[in-house]
């Protein structure tokens, strides 16, 4: 498939990698079995993959001040950035929100603002917040900046993994799976979106072939929770990407005990793109995306002021 309908593509990939390059990890593969691999995103920065996108938006953008939604992830990225940088950064948490994270990123220097509702309603504050005080909104998916830095795993599995068959992305907003779908552009390799059953916007907007709002979900992937696909993933995903499945929390809390098992500390949302490639076929070699690792005991690591 080729995208057509979107200004990013994979140059955009390339060139966050450059300018991220001092700011992130590049990640290691950890062999799951000979057919399998995990890439090793809960060792990022952070603790997860949403270093990649926070840094190219913060350092492309160039502002004195950003403000944006986050189940957590991306809001503990921003503001380990923004402290190292010089940056002020406020996250906006909706209702349900990890208070364990919400600490973190306030002892990384962060303001927290908490607001009631789902998703929908945490993006709607953290833009009136960005007008309001002339902050630079930098979405958690909904950005080029922020997809195209995301996109930067996918060209590090493809240089180390050449022979790849299929990846398997969790989904959440979208920014991941579309980073991916750009850097596979040119590249004949299944991308498989996962998404935890009663948060399928993804799913269920390609089946409409339109965006589709869905109500708040409550799965236990909490940085998966997004109920409408972002304006910048969407069309990218709706063009590229070749399955999208679902996943239920048991499968979700199946394939967590088998990556702990491995030695690989990953959190519930970080445990998705597994749950879907077990349950799911393939050809030859896979990899499955860990995306994060903010587990209980690394974030009482980072509130007790060890950095990673």
């Amino acid at each position: 498939m080729t995208i057509t309908d979107t200004p990013l593509g994979l140059a955009d990939v390339h060139a966050a990698a450059d300018r991220i390059a001092a700011h992130v990890r590049r990640t290691p593969l950890v062999a799951m079995g000979p057919r399998v691999m995990v890439k090793a995103e809960h060792r990022q920065r952070g603790g997860s993959f949403k270093a990649r996108g926070a840094a190219n938006a913060m350092l492309g953008l160039t502002a004195d001040a950003v403000v944006t939604g986050s189940s957590g992830n991306h809001g503990i990225a921003l503001a380990l950035l923004g402290a190292a940088i010089g940056v002020r950064v406020t996250v906006v948490m909706a209702a349900g929100a990890s208070a364990a994270k919400a600490r973190v990123i306030r002892s990384l220097g962060a303001r927290v603002v908490k607001t009631d509702g789902g998703v929908a309603e945490r993006e709607r504050r953290a833009a009136e917040i960005a007008v309001a005080t002339g902050a630079a909104l930098v979405p958690s998916s909904d950005h080029p900046l922020v997809v195209a830095g995301a996109g930067t795993v996918g060209l590090e599995i493809f240089e180390d993994v050449p022979g790849v068959s299929t990846v398997f992305v969790p989904t959440g907003g979208g920014g991941l799976l579309a980073g991916v779908c750009l850097a596979a552009e040119a590249l004949p390799v299944r991308i498989v979106g996962v998404e935890p059953v009663d948060a399928r916007r993804y799913a269920l907007s390609r089946a409409a072939d339109r965006p589709v709002q869905l109500p708040p979900a409550t799965t236990i992937a909490d940085g998966l929770r997004g109920q409408r696909p972002g304006e910048v993933p969407w069309p990218i995903i709706r063009r590229r990407v070749d399955d999208l499945v679902g996943v239920t929390d048991d499968e979700i809390g199946h394939a967590l005990a088998v990556l702990r098992r491995a030695g690989v500390a990953a959190e519930p949302s970080g445990a998705v793109a597994l749950a879907g490639a077990m349950g799911s076929g393939f050809p030859g070699r896979a990899v499955v995306i860990v995306s994060g690792g903010n587990t209980p005991l690394a974030l009482s690591t980072m509130d007790s002021g060890v950095r990673p």
